[in-house]
C-alpha cells in the first residue's frame, strides 16, 4: 500500500506524519532521513494494528498543489 506522508521543516529538523494513520509520526535530519524514518515507522505501526487485530486503513489521503497569485 502506498500511504500519503507529509513532511514539515522544524526549528531542529523534519518531521513526518501520515493523515491515513493517526498516531505515526517520525523525524529526522533530512527529508529524505525523514522519509526513511516515516516508512519504518509505517511499517512498525501497522505491524502493531495487526497484532491487536485491528483494520487496516486503506489509503484515502492523496495531495495536489494549486497556483494562486502572490
Amino acid at each position: 500500500m502506498k500511504y500519503l506522508i507529509i513532511i514539515e521543516k522544524t526549528g531542529s529538523g523534519y518531521s513526518a506524519y501520515s493523515p491515513d494513520l493517526q498516531g505515526c509520526v517520525a523525524t529526522g535530519a533530512t527529508p529524505s532521513e525523514t522519509e526513511v524514518n516515516m516508512q519504518n515507522a509505517i511499517a512498525f505501526h501497522l505491524e502493531g494494528m495487526r497484532e491487536e487485530g485491528m483494520r487496516i486503513p486503506v489509503p484515502e489521503c492523496r495531495a495536489s498543489y494549486v497556483e494562486v497569485a502572490a
